[in-house]
């Protein structure tokens, strides 16, 4: 017998992640409410999505660059304000961005009213990051420009100070 499978030969099903409406972990980061809808746990750390909701006049962080995961950003709602070196984009509801790595980004609500995205991290790198900021904070600490910088170097990510 060959290491073919034959057609009448059960195949073990993968287990499905199923997150409902109230259920996933939350991360509040200041006027953020983040919910990790995928840590990579369920997809062998190759996708991480998380939903956010910024409220109105959220800053983002500092203009950064990602090495290691490409980012992806779907507007739900509202309007989000992508800045990508020295360019400026108004995303809003049915909009898609993604970010490759290397690329300069950030992202800010200027508007307001509240915004909602999905965010895609391939591979899963960056979820553990938004974790480390909320312990941050909760430890105490502020959450400057140079806080979330020190925060981001731990996942390959860096500041693009050619656009701060």
């Amino acid at each position: 017998m060959t290491d073919e499978l034959k057609a009448s030969e059960p195949i073990a099903d993968p287990a499905v992640s199923v997150v409902g409406p109230g259920d996933g972990e939350t991360i509040l980061l200041g006027t953020t409410r983040m919910r990790v809808l995928e840590d990579g746990s369920n997809t062998g750390h190759r996708l991480g999505f998380t939903e956010s909701v910024l409220a109105p006049h959220t800053p983002g962080p500092p203009q950064h660059r990602h090495a290691q995961h490409d980012e992806g950003f779907y507007i739900i709602s509202g309007t989000v304000r992508f800045t990508v070196g020295e360019k400026c984009y108004d995303a809003s509801a049915g909009t898609l961005v993604v970010v490759p790595p290397g690329a300069p980004h950030t992202f800010a609500n200027m508007t307001d009213e509240p915004a909602v995205m999905l965010s895609t991290f391939t591979p899963d790198l960056y979820v553990q990051y938004f974790r480390d900021l909320q312990d941050m904070i909760a430890g105490g600490r502020a959450l400057t420009p140079q806080a979330n910088i020190q925060v981001m170097s731990r996942y390959a990510t860096e500041p693009a100070t050619d656009f701060i």
